[in-house]
């Protein structure tokens, strides 16, 4: 975080101008963000493709307050509710309501404190590998007055045993969050990485402003978001959500990536020789977003939006929400391609509840690059694109079950840019879908809850990948390489997990991914604060 102040002088004229309202006012919500992973947004989701609520969750992470206003709204409306879902709002609203224990919890007028224990605890075994991995932590969170929350978990993460994936970057590994190993990378058997989530936050009548450092992501998509998903580690950013009507909503990020690429022409020898070396400095990587959230009628969503990726030094039009990501990047680069950024657009249709009773129908679309005069001409096309469409379908068959289907195809070169520092990346793990550029994935699951907080979920996968293609192929192939016209890897798997909520933060779990030919990956494991 210290990076990140010492970057841009605005963050701490924000925060200096925001000090006046810290003893003001009265407590008031819960202006702290929620991590994505939680089972009650499913819940959440799940009351908005009945039509119990209306639930925009395109972008996460949500704040507390949030999520306790949609609680408080389906306990006013809870006749709509079966019994397990009345257990469930109950369950939930324990948490949301501060009627929980915690390790300490202390509030007065203007300020509060709530502080749990974190730890986890799992053992995973098969396809030749067996290991551990344990962590203990603390989280905290509270408000400063009225105005101001805060947010701030740690937990040291500890991964021992023999051949696993030491790097979570491997196809085995899906979308399982990367780390950032804080060990030699040397050592095959142990790995130590630690998950670290903190934020400042400040209300204003129609929307909130935020510091800190978490895990983003935007749009819908099952195991994996085109846009930006839970794979990267999380990251710093300066966070802007704007509500000027109920039916427009308006997101900025200005996040503060790392290329793990050395820029040489900055390095310095050490002065003190204890190491015979030189400093190392990356070279800086920055992440700029806009987007709106358009509500066209009620249980229908359109989504527009534009991300940049550039290098070097802080760009003060890249700090302006409403600025014109790609028009900026011409202008100040002179349309120079050597100079310039890396852009996209993006955007997104999204129905509940609307086409067919409890259900949700989706379809994402990401544009790296493309000609459109000539999208369909064979020799002159550059479609350099990715999108998905899936459907969810409540109360199938039987109640309290889901099905769901999905589709999702990255065409070749996506994410990928001739400068490796703007490639659509941070600690080299993609910000977007992990399959892949020049890849596909078809999916189709069941989640069932036979009783309240007891959740499974079965998911079959299929997964192709083709092969990359050359930096000259991707900006001077004429045709451009076509999808998938060699199939490099065909992965099938069947995944099977059950997790069971025994108390509020208190989650135990077991899973099974069969990826065939014997390689059976099995995992249980407990964990209570996350």
């Amino acid at each position: 975080m210290k990076k990140l102040f010492n970057s841009s002088i605005i963050v701490k004229q924000l925060i200096l101008a925001f000090l006046f309202y810290f003893f003001l006012n009265p407590i008031q919500g819960q202006l702290v963000y929620e991590r994505n992973s939680l089972e009650v947004n499913q819940f959440l989701a799940t009351m908005s493709q009945k039509g119990y609520i209306e639930w925009n969750d395109l972008i996460y992470p949500i704040t507390k307050d949030k999520i306790r206003n949609a609680l408080s709204h389906l306990e006013q409306n809870k006749d709509l509710l079966n019994q397990l879902e009345k257990s469930e709002l109950s369950f939930y609203l324990k948490e949301y309501k501060n009627e929980r224990f915690k390790l300490l919890y202390k509030a007065d007028s203007s300020f509060s404190v709530h502080i749990d224990p974190i730890f986890t605890g799992s053992i995973t075994s098969g396809f030749k590998k067996q290991f551990s991995d344990k962590s203990v932590g603390i989280s905290m969170w509270g408000n400063l007055g009225k105005k101001f929350g805060y947010q701030f978990s740690f937990h040291d993460i500890n991964q021992k045993g023999s051949r696993f994936d030491t790097a979570i970057n491997s196809v085995f590994q899906e979308g399982n969050r990367g780390i950032i190993a804080l060990n030699d990378p040397n050592i095959q058997q142990q790995v130590n990485f630690t998950d670290l989530r903190a934020s400042l936050i400040y209300a204003f009548k129609k929307g909130t402003i935020s510091v800190g450092q978490d895990a983003l992501t935007w749009g819908y998509g099952e195991n994996g978001q085109l846009v930006l998903s839970n794979k990267a580690p999380y990251y710093p950013y300066i966070k802007l959500d704007y509500e000027p009507f109920n039916w427009l909503t308006f997101n900025y990020t200005h996040a503060f990536l790392q290329s793990e690429i050395i820029d040489s022409a900055n390095l310095y020898p050490i002065p003190s020789r204890v190491f015979p070396a030189s400093r190392e400095v990356f070279i800086k990587k920055y992440m700029a977003s806009h987007s709106i959230d358009i509500r066209l009628k009620k249980g229908l969503h359109l989504s527009l939006g534009e991300s940049i990726i550039y290098n070097d030094q802080l760009q003060v039009g890249y700090l302006l929400p409403i600025m014109f990501f790609k028009g900026y990047d011409n202008m100040i680069n002179k349309g120079v391609i050597q100079a310039g950024s890396n852009g996209q657009f993006f955007g997104q249709l999204n129905t509940k509840n609307l086409i067919v009773n409890k259900s949700q129908f989706y379809a994402t679309l990401f544009i790296d690059e493309i000609r459109l005069a000539s999208m369909f001409n064979r020799e002159k096309s550059r479609n350099q694109i990715g999108f998905n469409f899936g459907v969810i379908k409540q109360d199938f068959l039987v109640p309290n079950l889901i099905f769901g289907a999905e589709y999702t195809r990255l065409n070749p070169f996506l994410y990928r840019n001739f400068l490796p520092a703007q490639n659509y990346t941070s600690n080299r793990y993609l910000l977007g879908e992990w399959i892949g550029q020049n890849s596909d994935k078809v999916l189709v699951y069941l989640k069932y809850s036979p009783l309240p907080r007891l959740k499974t979920y079965i998911r079959y996968q299929k997964l192709r990948n083709g092969p990359e293609g050359s930096m000259v192929e991707q900006y001077f192939g004429r045709p451009q390489m076509r999808f998938m016209n060699n199939v490099i890897l065909t992965q099938t798997s069947l995944f099977f997990r059950a997790s069971y909520e025994y108390k509020n933060r208190l989650l135990l779990n077991l899973s099974m991914n069969d990826y065939g030919l014997a390689k059976k990956q099995y995992s249980m494991g407990i964990s209570y604060g996350l």
